[in-house]
C-alpha cells in the first residue's frame, strides 16, 4: 500500500485529467503541485528537470521501483506507469495490454492533438485562419467517428474499462465544444456518460485552478 503520497505536476487541461482520474480510480494517495501554463511556470529549471519536454503532467512517485523514487512525464507513460504499478486499468496479459496499447497511442497520435490544435485556431491564434480550423475541426470529427465504430457493441474501447478510456474521456469533453453532437455519435455518448458517472472521474474533475497559482 503507498504510504507516501505521488506528487502530480498538473494545470487544469485534458491531459491534466487523465493522471487525476486514474490516481483517483487507482485509489492512490496524491498531492497536487500547480504549474501556472498562463504563467509560463512549465519553463522553469525545476520542472524541466521533471519533464524534458516542458509539459504538464508529470509526477515524482517517493515510492517508485525498488521503493526508490521515480520521475515519469508524459501523460500516456504515467498512465501505463500507473498501471503497471497498481495492476489496475492495464491488463497484464500481452495481447490485451497489446488493444490498450493501441487506442492508448491513437489518442496521443491523433484525439488530443487534433482537438488541442482545433482549440487553438479557435481562441488563441492571434489572425483567423479559417483553413486551419476547418482541417482540425473535420480531423477531430472524423476521429470522434472512428471511436463511434469502435464502440459499436463494446462498452468500452479495449473491451473492459481501461487507461485507453481514461486518456480519451477528457478530450471528447473537449470535443464537444466544437459542436460535434452525442446524438450523431451516439455510441460515443453512451460511453462518455458512463465514464463521467463514475465516481472517481466526478471527484477528478471537482479539481479547480488555484486562486492564486
Amino acid at each position: 500500500m503507498q504510504k507516501q503520497p505521488i506528487q502530480l505536476y498538473y494545470w487544469v487541461t485534458p491531459n491534466g485529467h487523465k493522471i487525476t482520474i486514474m490516481l483517483e480510480e487507482c485509489g492512490l494517495p496524491y498531492e497536487i503541485r500547480f504549474v501556472n501554463l498562463g504563467e509560463k511556470e512549465q519553463f522553469s529549471d525545476s520542472f524541466t528537470k521533471i519533464s524534458p519536454n516542458q509539459k504538464i503532467p508529470a509526477i515524482v512517485d517517493p515510492e517508485g521501483p525498488d521503493g526508490e523514487p521515480i520521475e515519469v512525464f508524459e501523460s500516456g507513460a504515467v498512465l501505463q506507469y500507473l498501471g503497471r504499478k497498481t495492476a489496475q486499468f492495464y491488463p497484464s496479459d500481452e495481447r490485451a495490454r497489446t488493444v490498450v496499447d493501441q487506442w492508448l497511442h491513437w489518442q496521443m497520435g491523433g484525439l488530443g492533438p487534433f482537438v488541442g490544435q482545433a482549440w487553438h485556431f479557435i481562441d488563441d491564434a492571434p489572425d483567423d485562419i479559417d483553413y486551419a480550423i476547418e482541417r482540425y475541426e473535420e480531423e477531430s470529427e472524423r476521429l470522434i467517428d472512428v471511436m463511434n465504430k469502435r464502440l459499436d457493441g463494446r462498452d468500452f474501447l479495449a473491451g473492459h474499462y481501461s487507461i485507453a478510456d481514461i486518456a480519451c474521456w477528457p478530450w471528447v469533453r473537449s470535443a464537444r465544444g466544437l459542436g460535434i453532437s452525442f446524438k450523431e455519435y451516439a455510441n460515443v455518448g453512451r460511453w462518455f456518460k458512463t465514464i463521467e458517472a463514475r465516481p472517481a472521474v466526478e471527484a477528478a474533475m471537482a479539481i479547480k485552478k488555484p486562486e492564486k497559482a
